[in-house]
């Protein structure tokens, strides 16, 4: 008899989270959440405003400290982590509310989610000059092309500080921040936030490209726009005063009863 071969084991999540509880006082923000991103998987993490979609973002980027509960990330525990030793293991997020310096360049903006990757040392960026160099031109050649996959015209004006820039080129410099160092994880905090529905659809296409061309890399999205969320995403997850009510693609979600009465936006 031949023998068969043996199951293979599924493959680890990316992210696991597991009874995860976070209390604001008497306000439980997380109720026991459950949640897995598989690997190269686009997720999207809606339900109404105070349903703990951006708290769990801070719970897992070790912002807020869970109450109770589990996080794993590639299979290490990250529960108690901080967030510098969150953004080492290969995660990285934007938030609601642009956080670039707005007097510093694009490049300068990138760079800043970049430090894992340089070399911080004073004998170096002092002395080792002809290093610093080759370290700079190398750095600036990753942060241009990595422009350039959002805006090739925005990817000559490295050096132009992003304050003269508008909404939707701010968030793709954001999103490029959170990219420049690899992760193997991005969290998108309402990305949309602040601009029109057609710099949203552009927006939108600029992270479908990034799926293309980065395919092993996950994503969780936070957003309220429902046609975001049934275009770009493989499987969405809705939350209500803290607990998953339901989870599945958009067409499965948007057919949820109980989906539909927490959250109008579906109706």
């Amino acid at each position: 008899m031949t023998a068969q071969p043996a199951p293979s084991a599924p493959a680890l999540p990316v992210l696991a989270a597991r009874g995860v509880t976070r209390r604001f006082g008497g306000v439980v923000a997380l109720d026991g959440l459950d949640l897995d991103v598989a690997r190269g998987e686009i997720v999207g993490l809606i339900g109404p405003n105070g349903s703990g979609k951006t708290t769990f973002f801070n719970v897992v980027t070790g912002i807020y400290a869970a109450d109770a509960g589990e996080v794993s990330f590639e299979g290490a525990d990250i529960t108690r982590a901080s967030p510098q030793a969150v953004y080492h293991a290969g995660m990285s997020r934007t938030f609601q509310r642009s956080r670039l310096s707005l007097p510093l360049s694009i490049f300068d903006n990138i760079m800043i989610g970049n430090h894992k990757r340089l070399n911080q040392g004073l004998w170096f960026n002092l002395v080792r000059r002809g290093a610093f160099k080759a370290e700079f031109a190398a750095s600036y050649a990753e942060a241009q092309a990595l422009v350039a996959v959002f805006d090739p015209p925005l990817a000559e004006r490295m050096m132009e500080p992003v304050a003269g820039l508008p909404m939707i080129d701010r968030r793709r410099i954001e999103i490029c921040r959170a990219l420049i160092s690899r992760p193997k994880l991005l969290l998108l905090d309402e990305p949309s936030a602040g601009m029109t529905h057609e710099e949203t659809a552009q927006l939108m296409d600029d992270i479908l490209e990034v799926r293309t061309r980065l395919e092993s890399l996950s994503i969780v999205i936070v957003e309220h726009e429902m046609g975001v969320i049934e275009r770009i995403t493989d499987r969405c997850v809705v939350l209500n005063f803290g607990r998953r009510i339901a989870a599945g693609t958009f067409a499965e979600i948007a057919a949820d009863r109980q989906v539909q009465e927490a959250y109008l936006g579906l109706q």
